[in-house]
């Protein structure tokens, strides 16, 4: 299965993510597939970056995100838009 994840980065105490889009079974900082965008907690208030084209095509071919980058992604909107676009779809369908 592959997974939508974060990917630590940044020097003891300061960490830093990458979101990334990974294989369920590869280590957590291991190998992943693409990189979607990032995540830096640091900074006040918190900076999410993520490229929503990516994560949108990622999440449509069936990639399931974690419960830390769901949040994520529900901050920055892109599950919303992913809502919209099959609602959108649904109602082609059925016209």
């Amino acid at each position: 299965m592959v997974k939508i994840r974060l990917r630590r980065m940044g020097a003891k105490k300061r960490p830093f993510y990458r979101v990334v889009v990974a294989d369920a079974r590869s280590p957590r900082d291991g190998k992943f597939l693409e990189e979607i965008g990032y995540y830096d907690p640091t900074k006040n208030p918190a900076v999410v970056k993520i490229d929503e084209e990516k994560a949108i095509r990622w999440i449509q071919n069936g990639a399931q995100p974690t419960d830390t980058a769901r949040s994520l992604l529900r901050q920055t909107g892109v599950l919303k838009k992913v809502h919209e676009l099959k609602q959108a779809k649904k109602t082609e369908q059925n016209v």
